[in-house]
């Protein structure tokens, strides 16, 4: 009997958020594949259990361009290469167009789109070197469509999803062998959900009309959307490059 080696054996992954939510989730998928992981946060002590199973773990500010290279760079002298970047770190804040101050949707789009801009920017310099890669980034139904509170929000998550498809095109143009896709959930029960239903006036009134919105009737599990990416850093996905994979209950079925 031939031996089933994992998904992501022989593969090095950086995930970004790695802390909490989809991020963790992602990292615990990704490890019981067989990945070599680095794994990143602002809250350098949520990554010390990863630390203790001998993972490198850094403390990261996603907006930092300087500090981008130096983790993609710690990355690559700890194991060699980088095969997978996922950026999963992310921040919500409220505000309607009326409400939302420029404060709140400049410092919205320097974490979730500039983030995400200077993580591809640097796993495509590595990539290169090692051959080919897949990057994952984390977008949202929110991308694809409007919610009325969430305008920073929206606006970053919209310029994630066409940011991906323009790393795509140009990565397979030149030959890369570099995939990069994004990942859009609804509602998942993660810290992140749970702060913003927290800041309603009614959270459970709210959470609970949030889940009869999908007709799935739920929210999803970190666990689901880490599936997904999961299968997007796979060899499995290997004809898959600016794609969109939603995961919404059938939210945007509607």
């Amino acid at each position: 009997m031939v031996e089933r080696k994992g998904r992501l054996e022989g593969k090095v992954a950086l995930i970004t958020g790695a802390a909490s939510g989809i991020g963790r989730a992602s990292a615990e998928a990704f490890a019981g594949e067989g990945a070599s992981l680095a794994l990143t946060d602002l809250n350098f002590e949520g990554l010390a259990d990863f630390s203790a199973r001998g993972f490198l773990t850094l403390r990261q500010d996603v907006t930092d361009e300087a500090g981008w290279r130096e983790v993609v760079d710690a990355t690559v002298a700890r194991y060699g290469r980088l095969d997978v970047l996922v950026n999963s770190a992310g921040i919500a804040i409220l505000g309607n167009i009326e409400r939302a101050t420029l404060a709140d949707f400049r410092k919205t789009q320097a974490v979730n789109v500039e983030g995400v801009f200077l993580g591809c920017r640097e796993a495509v310099r590595a990539m290169k070197e090692s051959g080919g890669g897949s990057i994952v980034n984390l977008s949202s139904v929110a991308g694809l469509i409007g919610d009325a509170n969430s305008a920073a929000y929206c606006a970053s998550k919209g310029a994630v999803r066409l940011l991906t498809k323009s790393i795509a095109v140009h990565c397979a143009r030149a030959g890369y062998k570099i995939r990069c896709n994004s990942v859009h959930p609804s509602f998942t029960e993660t810290a992140m959900v749970e702060t913003f239903l927290a800041k309603t006036r009614e959270p459970e009134r709210v959470r609970e009309a949030l889940q009869r919105a999908a007709p799935l009737g739920r929210f999803g599990k970190a666990e689901e959307i880490a599936a997904a990416i999961l299968y997007l850093a796979s060899d499995e996905s290997a004809f898959t490059t600016g794609a969109e994979i939603v995961i919404d209950g059938g939210l945007t079925a509607q």
